[in-house]
């Protein structure tokens, strides 16, 4: 059996339809019983209860990113192999992903505040974070300008390789400018920078949770962006003489 299979909108609407009600209770086990575990755990050190905007933040940050290359991906697919589902997929990732890092951006500058004194800095990683932003807003804005969805996949297809870009600037600049304010990564494999594992498992299941809430969303809007592109093939039928 190939994965290509599930590009076919009828497969897709089968399997997705099995397993989001498996995926529902357990993104909200893990949503609710991450942040209600790491909002539990003591202050740091160095940051104190601040350092709790962690569980929110970080996980939002890596989606934020995470769903921009998923969604190249799936452009990518598209221009290749021309499957429909593909590139609804990348349509319906958009919006999540804007959130997400909106909620990054928001829950960024609410923890920089008491740990750098400051709201907003125009640090590197902040500074590539917010362009994310606004490309996400970009490829959203670009997806209702064109009437035609094939035409519109195309376009933002090449959108998402450029925003590319600032995905990785937003993963990599605090390596790449070691003068910004923003701390180096949250989770390490390099020798001495390992978080405490009192705030690491914790945010390991947040990060699952997000993980799975942002599945779920994809599977539920690429299931809507499918139903309304039947809607529109039937109304068009019918529409001809």
């Amino acid at each position: 059996m190939s994965i290509w299979e599930y590009a076919n909108p009828v497969k897709f609407m089968r399997l997705s339809g099995a397993v989001l009600p498996w995926l529902v209770p357990l993104a909200a086990i893990c949503l609710l019983g991450g942040l209600i575990w790491g909002y539990t755990t003591p202050p740091d050190y160095r940051q104190g209860a601040s350092v709790k905007i962690m569980f929110l933040h970080v996980p939002s940050a890596m989606m934020a990113i995470n769903i921009w290359i998923m969604m190249l991906v799936a452009s990518l697919i598209w221009i290749i192999r021309r499957h429909h589902v593909s590139a609804l997929a990348a349509k319906a990732a958009a919006p999540i992903g804007a959130v997400m890092t909106l909620i990054a951006l928001v829950t960024g500058a609410a923890w920089g505040q008491p740990t750098w004194g400051t709201w907003w800095e125009w640090d590197p990683r902040l500074t590539s974070f917010l362009v994310l932003f606004l490309f996400y807003l970009g490829y959203i804005a670009l997806w209702e300008a064109v009437e035609n969805p094939d035409s519109a996949a195309d376009l933002t297809g090449v959108l998402c390789l450029v925003g590319s870009v600032f995905a990785l600037l937003s993963r990599y600049a605090a390596h790449f400018w070691t003068q910004g304010l923003h701390q180096g990564s949250s989770l390490s494999v390099a020798p001495g920078e390992r978080m405490s594992a009192v705030y690491r498992y914790p945010l390991y299941v947040c990060m699952i949770g997000f993980f799975l809430l942002f599945l779920i969303l994809l599977l539920v809007r690429t299931r809507t962006e499918i139903r309304i592109r039947r809607t529109a093939a039937l109304q068009a039928r019918e529409a001809r003489p």
